[in-house]
């Protein structure tokens, strides 16, 4: 067992670094699912795996659009716990689908646990709402550093709930599936591929030239995958 959490315990300090970088600090872009499931992969030794589960992810990202106090999924420390399960996995066919819907599944519970986190932070701040009106330092850099260590704290023990249902349902499933998983790739590819393409087009349909710089990038894509083959 304590072998078991001194490996663990990068992994666990990943997802709660990015999970941080969600929203408190420093919001340098690290938490999306490409960068996030890439380092945890390469962590656990399975680069290439964390990043193409993290492309799969990233693309179902894009739909996301967070704007003040919205709710929207937590991708940070769910993309350490689908890297994690990913490279645990690989070289299963099964890996890149179970990888995405573990992904999914805790993006969303870290959504919800995001919530708990802001009423927690109004419910420290309620009592202090006189000393904030006064721009007390110490009481503001207090809730600050309060804010940061509770959701570093919360996106660690997200990252390690993520771990444990993985360790525990992975192993079934992967008992029972075939041995091909190119469809399931596929199939999970292209409805990411469709999320992505919806998500770009709402946001960039109204942009001048946008139509033929997305049909561009898309060609020039297809130009590189067809000449590695």
């Amino acid at each position: 067992m304590g072998d078991a959490l001194l490996q663990a315990l990068p992994v666990l300090l990943l997802g709660g670094l990015l999970g941080l970088d969600v929203v408190s600090f420093p919001q340098a872009m690290l938490a999306r699912p490409l960068v996030g499931a890439t380092l945890t992969g390469a962590l656990l030794g399975a680069p290439m795996a964390g990043l193409l589960c993290g492309a799969v992810l990233e693309c179902i990202a894009l739909e996301t659009l967070p704007v003040g106090a919205s709710r929207y999924p937590e991708w940070g420390s769910a993309s350490v716990v689908a890297g994690a399960t990913v490279a645990a996995l690989t070289p299963h066919p099964s890996a890149i689908v179970i990888g995405t819907i573990f992904g999914l599944a805790f993006a969303w519970i870290g959504g919800e646990s995001m919530v708990w986190h802001r009423k927690l932070i109004a419910r420290v701040a309620r009592p202090r709402l006189s000393t904030l009106a006064t721009g007390s330092f110490s009481t503001v850099a207090g809730l600050q550093l309060f804010g940061m260590t509770a959701d570093f704290a919360r996106a660690v023990a997200l990252t390690g709930l993520g771990l444990l249902v993985s360790g525990l349902v992975a192993p079934v499933v992967t008992a029972r599936w075939g041995e091909s998983g190119a469809m399931t790739d596929a199939i999970t590819v292209g409805i990411a591929g469709a999320v992505a393409a919806f998500a770009v087009w709402k946001v960039f349909h109204g942009v001048q030239w946008a139509r033929v710089a997305v049909a561009a990038g898309f060609a020039i894509g297809v130009l590189l995958v067809l000449a590695r083959q």
